[in-house]
């Protein structure tokens, strides 16, 4: 059986932050705020494949009150959330996902971004696709406040 998983997520630029974007650290003055290292792309990602299996949202697997996991690598969680999907015989078949940011330039992060969630949900990178748009000036994320990403992934379960 063939399903799909739609994910958003949010994240406010703060001072002081790494920006990490499918689980890289790119060069930028401000990062994302979050209880994680605040990977919108890793989130928006990981909740497409929790919706394609139908176990819930992020936030249900990684509450931001447990302080176990404050500051985890959502590369991590990526990897923790396909060990749920092989737990109900599904692979992921492939993701598309898309950033929404007036800055930084992402295009030359792309391969290595599409590498490393590749690498984390146990697929060939030809199988995952990151794009990248703005939010032409339109809203907080126009304004230069946050950053949002949204995903699809496509899984198979036996």
């Amino acid at each position: 059986m063939i399903r799909c998983g739609i994910g958003y997520d949010i994240h406010r630029l703060a001072e002081g932050r790494k920006l990490i974007l499918a689980g890289i650290e790119i060069p930028y003055a401000r990062g994302l705020e979050g209880h994680s290292d605040a990977d919108v792309l890793s989130h928006a990602i990981a909740d497409a494949l929790l919706g394609a299996i139908g176990a819930g949202d992020i936030g249900q697997h990684f509450p931001n009150t447990d302080e176990s996991i404050r500051g985890i690598s959502s590369i991590e969680i990526l990897k923790r959330v396909t060990e749920l999907l092989s737990e109900k015989n599904a692979r992921v078949v492939n993701i598309d996902a898309t950033i929404i940011a007036e800055e930084p330039k992402i295009a030359s992060h792309v391969h290595v971004m599409r590498q490393k969630i590749a690498d984390a949900v146990r697929v060939s990178e030809s199988n995952v696709s990151v794009k990248a748009t703005t939010n032409e000036r339109l809203g907080p994320i126009g304004r230069g406040e946050g950053m949002a990403a949204i995903a699809i992934a496509t899984i198979e379960m036996e």
